[in-house]
């Protein structure tokens, strides 16, 4: 008797206690998890992470001064009459044929208001609910007191209904009893569907085969020896092996014994929701695998830039900026007389819609909340496919050593935003300040030359014409002052216009090198814009789905056992 009492504390104690500080920061700890991980990994894959809070948060707000135990069998295994047997009362109806009764009844070993609570958190109706009310601390029923014992449905009922009430029962008591008998102790039903479920649980397992007067003296070693087999290739070796006979008192002596310690030691709750922590721990396992991870190199953020930009319609702006500068400057510094034929071309950046204050670098206007949408030509296929590719590449790179259900979140982010991008792109390239909204100061110098020299021609034109009106008319003449050989009206003549023109031709030059270098400020600061773009639709999101993934893995590391 005393090895098998030290077999049953040993497997049903789990060799360890449960301290209910670590068990709540376990919990603690699956919640942060589900905090990090919900929205980002499939709903289903949590949910028993959810139930599992859930029933704990409930469980442990309820009275830990008592154990709630479950008897659970299948149709014929006689564990009504084992429940009324340990209530030594007639409490549960007691039948073979199935189904028997879809409901649970419940025993309360003290008073039943102080267990009311659990056993509305359970679903026990109060038609179902009896007590032990009895002077317990002065009989035999004492060490029982805060026992709270259930029989449940048959969970091999040919009830749908039944079997789900037993499963949901299952996931709520602190302790199982399974109660199998000689006849079919072996059953598949029990072992598949029920008892290798339950491995993680070894602590809160008891099996009991029952009517167990029914085997010789020599059968019932055999008998309790193949159970023992079956149990262990269910990953329940260790677990209590009790044989029972609800006829006979004295084959009651071991299981009732069992439960007055389990009582006593206040201990099932706690190892049932630890027990349920390890196997939502073992369901989620998949999920945190491999090293933290990093973040989207430089490289492949510089491809989504240059993606975008392609999208985004950069070259062709810059491109636009080039032409635009040429065509100011020509128009600032060029012949005035021909300047007028130059304002009739259109600015390429107007032809764009990127004329606006938000371009040229003034105020906008008021009432303006945003610069306005711009003409740029649709991207092309080829730049689409681009785009596409850089995306694929951003999840690459920072989801590569990812499981695959928060790689499929990380590409999920890259493109979370991807509807956005357009607007975002044209308002980012519309609201770049492109460098060419003001004269440049040698342009004025030039243009004012280009005034003179031409006042200059003007006015040679003039006073020669007035010459040759006077000579006509017969008047006077007047003599011209001499520049050397030449007439000073003549020189101021073919001087301004010869100037002018030459004065044009120098100036060439150095427009075509500041159109490029006005192309090549334009393009870093579009690509700037654009690549803040990138960072803020693409990169944020991804880097959020990558410190949730770091959070969710640290919790679920803090969750495991102690």
């Amino acid at each position: 008797m005393t090895q098998f009492v030290g077999r049953v504390r040993e497997a049903l104690r789990g060799n360890r206690r449960v301290d209910p500080d670590v068990l709540l920061g376990r919990l603690d700890a699956v919640r942060g998890f589900l905090d990090a991980a919900d929205g980002h990994l499939p709903s289903e894959r949590l949910v028993p992470a959810h139930t599992l809070v859930e029933r704990a948060t409930g469980r442990l707000a309820l009275s830990r001064d008592h154990t709630l135990v479950a008897l659970a069998g299948a149709t014929g295994s006689g564990k009504s009459s084992l429940f009324n047997a340990l209530a030594h009362m007639n409490l549960s109806p007691v039948g073979v044929r199935r189904p028997t009764t879809g409901q649970a009844f419940a025993c309360v070993w003290g008073h039943a208001d102080e267990a009311g609570g659990l056993l509305d958190w359970v679903g026990v109706l109060p038609r179902n609910r009896f007590a032990r009310e009895s002077p317990l601390d002065g009989d035999d029923e004492a060490p029982l007191r805060g026992l709270v014992l259930l029989d449940l449905p048959d969970f091999d009922s040919v009830e749908a209904a039944h079997r789900v009430e037993v499963d949901r029962l299952l996931g709520l008591v602190d302790l199982i009893v399974w109660v199998v008998d000689p006849q079919k102790y072996a059953d598949r039903v029990v072992h598949d569907a029920y008892l290798r479920e339950f491995h993680r649980h070894k602590d809160v397992t008891v099996v009991v085969l029952n009517q167990a007067d029914r085997l010789s003296t020599a059968d019932l070693p055999k008998v309790l020896g193949d159970l023992r087999r079956l149990l262990e290739e269910d990953g329940l070796g260790g677990v209590p092996v009790l044989a029972t006979a609800a006829v006979q008192d004295a084959a009651m002596i071991e299981l009732r014994r069992l439960l007055e310690r389990t009582v006593a030691e206040r201990q099932a709750a706690l190892r049932r929701l630890s027990g349920d922590v390890d196997t939502v721990l073992a369901r989620l396992e998949d999920l945190v695998g491999g090293p933290a991870p990093g973040d989207v190199d430089k490289t492949t953020t510089r491809h989504l830039a240059d993606a975008l930009a392609g999208v985004a319609g950069v070259p062709a702006v810059a491109d636009a900026t080039e032409r635009a500068y040429r065509h100011r400057a020509g128009t600032a510094t060029g012949w005035p007389l021909v300047k007028f034929w130059r304002k009739l071309r259109p600015d390429p950046l107007r032809r764009l819609h990127l004329h606006t204050p938000a371009v040229v670098g003034t105020e906008l206007a008021p009432g303006d909340s945003a610069p306005p949408v711009t003409s740029l030509p649709d991207p092309t296929a080829a730049q689409r496919a681009s785009l596409g590719i850089a995306l694929r590449s951003v999840t690459d790179s920072a989801a590569a050593d990812l499981p695959e259900p928060w790689r499929v979140a990380v590409g999920d982010a890259a493109r979370s935003r991807l509807g956005d991008l357009p607007d975002a792109l044209d308002k980012a390239v519309a609201g770049t300040q492109l460098g060419v909204e003001r004269k440049r100061a040698w342009w004025r110098v030039v243009g004012l030359l280009q005034w003179l020299l031409t006042l200059a021609a003007v006015a040679g034109l003039g006073w020669l014409v007035a010459g040759y009106i006077v000579r006509a008319l017969g008047l006077p003449r007047f003599d011209y002052p001499m520049l050397g050989e030449v007439p000073a009206p003549t020189a101021g003549l073919i001087g301004g216009l010869v100037a002018g023109i030459l004065l044009a031709l120098l100036t060439k030059p150095f427009i075509r090198w500041g159109a490029r270098r006005a192309r090549r400020r334009a393009e870093a600061r579009m690509r700037e814009s654009v690549a803040e773009v990138g960072r803020e639709h693409v990169i944020a999101p991804v880097r959020l789905v990558l410190r949730d993934y770091t959070t969710a893995r640290d919790a679920y590391a803090a969750a495991g056992p102690q």
